[in-house]
């Protein structure tokens, strides 16, 4: 089978809807498809249950559709869905799903890029020409575990985030959770909440806000110098969550919204982890060194024997995997080899969204960048692919 269209869109997360809805705003031509059996994969099926977005829904919303005005400052995990649903219909986007890229090449004599996909369900293997080519299939693709010596034969459960949902069934269990990023340190809050006997690995610096500090920071940095709100936030947070090296989390050198802006890793928001953490109710500890059996050593030697470790350690862009000629864009990680804002674009019509490690509002800029290019080409251009 063969299909054209001017756009081909490869993934119907946030970053692939809010690129076909300005497409869409625009009349140009597209089609989205989604390799799982839904939108928003990672929210539907692999987040816990007591998940909210970790920021206010100001900075949380896809272009042109504003949540209802009553919903909640911090939108929980299945209204997020709800909204994206509502976000599909509005824009009457129609993800193909169930369709698996299997290959992306620029053919050059052409100037179009040919796409394999298979549809999973029947074998079906469709050919697709397209004009533009837009990977939006995430930068939390493949979930990343780390090479532990021991892991192999950890004679308990060893899992990883994407597949927790809730600490109920660990009540009376020893857990440890590897990572601290928000994932990390709200599995452990949650395990403990559940009566587990909970313990966390901290591996790197991280900073620990309050989610009213970090709203607070993001709304001053509109109209103040980073580095003024910056030295705020980290006043205001010393303040209000104490020193928390005596604990063994470390703040990192750089500045908290400096470090989002350079690096893409964000401060950690505060569930209520910090005060079990004071209270010796979950126990932190440096990197583990080895496994043996249930037992699992850390790199100061001392030794403790889990039942469950669930591994918070994110995920692998796998955006380039079936992606040929995208060497003008995207790191063999599957990473934009340009920093931001500029590296939404590669040559000969490619482009990513959502890759940049911004959150939901840099996807918002993302999709509007790239569909305002593909407009500036399609109106002086007419495509004819044969």
């Amino acid at each position: 089978m063969e299909e054209q269209t001017i756009v081909l869109i490869v993934g119907a997360g946030p970053a692939g809807l809010a690129t076909a809805a300005f497409l869409a705003q625009l009349s140009i031509p597209y089609v989205i498809i989604e390799r799982e059996n839904c939108s928003a994969s990672l929210w539907q099926n692999r987040a816990y249950d007591r998940l909210k977005l970790h920021l206010a829904k100001e900075f949380c919303e896809l272009p042109h559709m504003p949540y209802p005005a009553d919903a909640p400052t911090y939108i929980p995990k299945d209204q997020f869905v709800k909204y994206l649903d509502s976000y599909i219909e509005r824009f009457d986007i129609q993800p193909k799903y169930n369709t698996a890229i299997e290959s992306c090449t620029h053919d050059e004599g052409k100037d179009c890029w040919i796409s394999l996909a298979c549809d999973v369900m029947t074998s079906v293997v469709v050919r697709y020409k397209s004009k533009f080519l837009v990977v939006a299939s995430g930068e939390n693709s493949a979930a990343n575990i780390p090479v532990i010596p021991g892991l192999h034969d950890f004679t308990r459960e060893a899992i990883h985030s994407s597949l927790y949902k809730s600490g109920a069934a660990y009540s009376g269990k020893n857990a440890l959770v590897v990572g601290c990023g928000n994932s990390g340190m709200e599995i452990a809050y949650d395990l403990a909440s559940h009566g587990a006997n909970t313990s966390i690995v901290v591996r790197s610096p991280v900073h620990v806000m309050t989610k009213e500090i970090i709203r607070l920071g993001m709304t001053l940095v509109q109209h103040t110098p980073v580095n003024i709100v910056d030295d705020l936030l980290v006043r205001m947070s010393n303040f209000v969550l104490g020193d928390l090296s005596r604990h063994g989390i470390v703040k990192p050198k750089a500045c908290i919204l400096l470090l989002k802006e350079k690096t893409g890793r964000s401060a950690v928001i505060d569930v209520g982890i910090v005060g079990l953490i004071k209270k010796g109710i979950i126990k932190v500890h440096g990197n583990i060194s080895k496994i043996n059996g249930n037992v699992v050593e850390f790199e100061d030697k001392k030794e403790s024997s889990f039942d469950v470790i669930v591994f918070a350690t994110g995920y692998k862009s796998m955006a380039n995997a079936r992606l040929k000629n995208g060497e003008s864009m995207l790191n063999n990680d599957g990473l934009p080899k340009k920093e931001f804002p500029n590296h939404w674009k590669g040559a000969n019509g490619l482009y990513c969204a959502g890759l940049a490690r911004r959150g939901l509002a840099g996807i918002a800029i993302d999709a509007k960048n790239i569909a305002n290019d593909i407009l500036s080409t399609y109106n002086t251009h007419r495509f004819e692919m044969n």
